[in-house]
């Protein structure tokens, strides 16, 4: 820069602080985010309290983790936070605490104990009134009073950190936030979460061999895992696992791909786990891709643009994980919640995927075939047997033809049988 003027140009607290409560948090994820902080710092049990009592409701993130120094703690605060991070924390940009925080609420404020052998617990707080009201980037020190008292109370005397919000303007509704609406709001709030993080975090809460095992309470009723693949069913099948090497500019690495077959509703366990099994978002809806940031869930449902949603494919899920040196590549957001798949990956999954959308489709034929089947056969229904088996036979040349990388091949072959046979093509299912 020699020979160049430069001049620093603060950016206004206030005004900036203002845009980044809006950066794209609803109340489940901003929790999830700093469930993330928890995890990186090694806690094996994680609660969320979440108190109705009008302007003054309040949520607590609590964790028995390693806790923080002052001067670590101080930097926590910092908007872009100064720190390094390891390959598969869960953090990325350094804004986490305090944008989750404060999209939920004007005041975050930290209490956290490093060593368990010393009573010195440090609490610091972020408040927009006063950084608005000052235009200044402050942490402070805050008075003791009775919420910060209930924080020091859950952090006890273990290593930890205890997070709260208040001042919940977001949260709560802006006319009559003491009615019985605002208390539906914050309970409603609670069950969302619990069924947020149930998805997010299941691989640490089932503690899978190469995910560390956790616990998370909401409210005090411990979280149950939601696989979105069913392993525990009998008659879940899984395809083939994959990898696919990604190389972009300078950086390179792997992406892990595994595909399953869900259970139709007759061979499930139990028609609750049925419809359990059916996720938030129902079947038609959680079908698709599921990405896996450090074996965190970031993204799901759907087919990242490869293909779309369709009924017979419900039963079809996939799995694809990256770590965190990928992140670039993926250019993973700041709430953590969405990726952009890379386009050289897209090409490499493609084939893979409408091979699992075959074999679901399959299943879901197959099912629906054994569901319609009438007890007594008359006469003018034996007819209608064959037509199936030939249409699941069309779908078997599908899926055979995908695994031995001759799907092309086989495709010019329908071709021609729907020009000079179109009824047996009818038959087969390929009449499109």
């Amino acid at each position: 820069m020699t020979g160049r003027r430069t001049y620093e140009v603060t950016p206004s607290a206030a005004r900036l602080t203002r845009s980044l409560r809006d950066i794209g948090y609803d109340f489940p994820t901003a929790v999830a985010d700093l469930v993330d902080n928890s995890i990186s710092a090694r806690a094996s049990h994680i609660q969320v309290i979440i108190e109705f009592d009008g302007t003054d409701s309040r949520v607590f993130i609590a964790d028995d983790g390693h806790g923080m120094s002052e001067n670590a703690l101080v930097e926590a605060l910092r908007f872009g936070s100064r720190r390094d991070y390891n390959a598969g924390d869960l953090g990325r940009y350094g804004l986490g605490l305090k944008t989750a925080s404060l999209s939920q609420g004007r005041s975050v404020t930290v209490t956290t104990r490093r060593s368990a052998s010393a009573d010195r617990v440090f609490v610091r707080e972020l408040n927009l009134d006063l950084i608005e009201e000052l235009d200044e980037w402050l942490v402070i020190a805050p008075k003791p009073d009775k919420d910060i008292a209930r924080a020091r109370e859950i952090l006890g005397d273990s290593t930890g950190t205890v997070v709260l919000w208040r001042l919940l303007d977001r949260v709560l509704p802006e006319k009559r936030p003491e009615g019985g609406w605002a208390r539906r709001r914050i309970d409603n709030y609670a069950r969302k979460t619990a069924e947020h993080l149930a998805v997010v975090f299941h691989r640490f809460l089932e503690g899978l061999p190469d995910a560390r095992k956790i616990t998370i309470s909401v409210n005090g009723e411990k979280v149950r895992q939601w696989n979105p693949f069913a392993v525990d069913e009998e008659h879940c099948r899984e395809l083939t696992a994959e990898q696919f090497e990604i190389n972009v500019g300078e950086t390179s690495g792997t992406a892990r791909l595994r595909r399953f077959v869900l259970p139709a509703r007759t061979q499930f366990s139990s028609p609750e786990e049925f419809e359990r099994l059916s996720g938030p978002l129902n079947w038609n809806r959680q079908q698709g891709l599921y990405v896996y940031r450090a074996d965190r869930l970031v993204q799901w449902g759907g087919w990242a643009g490869i293909r779309g949603i369709d009924e017979h494919t419900k039963l079809a899920r996939a799995s694809l994980d990256f770590d965190t040196s990928l992140d670039s590549v993926f250019n993973i957001n700041v709430s953590k919640m969405r990726v952009s798949m890379p386009p050289q990956l897209r090409q490499m999954i493609e084939a893979s995927l409408n091979e699992l959308c075959l074999a679901a489709n399959a299943a879901y034929r197959r099912a629906s075939a054994r569901g319609n089947m009438p007890l007594h056969l008359g006469a003018d229904q034996t007819a209608s047997a064959p037509s199936t088996d030939l249409a699941l036979a069309g779908l078997a040349l599908r899926s055979a033809a995908m695994q031995a990388g001759q799907y092309d091949a086989l495709q010019s072959i329908f071709t021609i049988i729907r020009r000079d046979a179109p009824e047996i093509a009818a038959a087969l299912g390929l009449a499109s």
